[in-house]
């Protein structure tokens, strides 16, 4: 039965006693990201949907406060209502495990880190977020960050606790900084090249003056049998209009750059290009080790795509673990199991093993916040590592 507090004294006596009594408790909001992981065996799930709501939201400072229970669709409901938008672009895991969109809370968002494909020019979840509550896997109630944009006393918390997966302390609430929504959005396309050229376009297009959104490769799509490089253009009409002429004569070499369907980024946020039941990987990269990865000698039925101009690999593939994190290695990244069978799940790491220093270290914060190692439920390895 799940541990359900309404507010944070019953959250920090909820967390007390599980210290008090050596239990484990596994952090929940909407359970969009619950098939990712080592299925957790003896802990009690800490539900924190009550911590729902909008605490704050001041448009004309671009700063919104919530309950990190709040679903992320209402969130960004909420923001496109006021003709704002979350810039980092955070989706909805639910659909890559099969189930419906709107699971997703915008705690367990800020939580895993997740960034769609605008992460790569406006940031992702940690340069968002400037503040929240919690309580630490000790029982003490923590406070980080400010309701302003700068805020440079002491540690810069928010940024630790972006991507913590659960593992320091419970979110009750966050601050983000919200940002003016483009007026317009159009999408160009390339076709039928190869991955060098394709990271060889997207990179001159990043490096140009078109102040180009976003960057993405699918090797083929569902009705065409041919590859997409894709750039998304965003602003005020006449700005767009401009630098869509620019990055054609920048990308003249390259082959006609066509007009390209929204829907692309859509398909790119729910991976629908890689539905299916082999494991899926996450395999961060630089975008020059995209090739590395891409090219790697695969088993047959092994599919992938790139986002991020090519700093970020999706990968489905029947290949083994040990493999899949060589070639990420290899590459100059790592790879973190997104997607996989409860077997799959239970043998292998969801994330990159850490060298011994970073080991070390990232052990090292975890009992500063939970010396007992309440949250160290097994799903991201041995409370020991």
């Amino acid at each position: 039965m799940a541990i359900r507090p309404t507010d944070s004294a019953e959250l920090a006596d909820a967390i007390r006693d599980a210290r008090a009594h050596g239990r484990r408790l596994a952090i929940r909001g909407g359970g969009s990201k619950a098939a990712i992981g080592t299925p957790a065996t003896d802990a009690e799930a800490l539900d924190l949907r009550a911590f729902a709501g909008v605490i704050d939201y001041d448009p004309a400072e671009l700063v919104l406060t919530v309950g990190t229970g709040t679903p992320l669709a209402e969130i960004e409901a909420l923001v496109a209502g006021e003709g704002q938008m979350l810039a980092f672009e955070p989706f909805d895991h639910g659909p890559l495990f099969g189930a419906e969109a709107g699971l997703a809370t915008i705690g367990g968002v800020v939580a895993a880190g997740v960034a769609g494909s605008q992460r790569l020019t406006q940031g992702g979840a940690r340069d968002h977020l400037l503040g929240f509550r919690a309580v630490a896997g000790s029982g003490e109630a923590l406070i980080g960050g400010a309701k302003v944009v700068k805020n440079v006393t002491g540690y810069d918390l928010p940024k630790l606790m972006a991507g913590s997966w659960g593992r320091l302390a419970a979110l009750t609430e966050i601050t983000l900084k919200v940002l003016p929504s483009p007026r317009e959005q159009v999408t160009r396309v390339l076709h039928g090249l190869d991955i060098d050229a394709a990271v060889a376009a997207m990179a001159t297009a990043l490096g140009s003056q078109a102040d180009v959104a976003a960057a993405a490769y699918l090797p083929a799509v569902a009705d065409e049998q041919m590859s997409v490089t894709a750039f998304r253009i965003q602003g005020f009409g006449p700005s767009v209009t401009a630098r869509c002429a620019m990055l054609e004569r920048k990308l003249d070499a390259f082959g006609g750059l066509q007009p390209g369907d929204a829907a692309l980024w859509r398909d790119l946020a729910t991976l629908a290009p890689l539905e299916g039941d082999a494991p899926l990987w996450r395999i961060n990269v630089p975008p020059r080790g995209a090739r590395t990865v891409t090219l790697a000698d695969w088993p047959d039925g092994t599919r992938w795509l790139l986002d991020w101009a090519g700093g970020l690999v999706w990968l489905t593939t029947g290949a083994d673990a040990e493999t899949v994190r060589t070639v990420a290695t290899r590459g100059g990244g790592h790879a973190m199991l997104v997607r996989a069978d409860t077997a799959t799940r239970t043998s292998v790491a969801a994330f990159h093993p850490a060298s011994p220093g970073v080991a070390a270290l990232e052990y090292r914060v975890r009992r500063a916040f939970d010396p007992d190692g309440v949250f160290e439920t097994g799903r991201f390895g041995n409370a020991g590592a």
